[in-house]
């Protein structure tokens, strides 16, 4: 709250709400490889891979480095955040 705002809330008898303390978020940037937390995300592959995938049937290594056999639907996922930075800097890369 400012100070004007805190003057006429005093002057209307009102009393300022109190201010909550700051609260720092622990956020994990890269997904960890042992606790299975790769399967909880969306994965950026290259079209190369995927198509190497449908002829031969052998995993595909997506930008992260997770290796795997695609076999559900994306969208039931959130996007790896290392797949998503990988894949924008690189597009990025082409634009500039």
């Amino acid at each position: 709250m400012n100070d004007v705002a805190l003057r006429v809330a005093r002057m209307a008898g009102a009393t300022p709400a109190p201010t909550l303390p700051s609260i720092e978020t622990d956020e994990r940037t890269t997904p960890s490889t042992g606790d299975g937390d790769h399967d909880r995300f969306t994965h950026y592959v290259s079209r190369r891979e995927l198509d190497l995938f449908r002829r031969t049937g052998r995993p595909v290594t997506a930008l992260c480095g997770k290796r795997w056999r695609p076999d559900g639907d994306p969208s039931r996922y959130p996007m790896c955040g290392t797949c998503a930075e990988m894949a924008s800097e690189r597009l990025m890369g082409e634009l500039g």
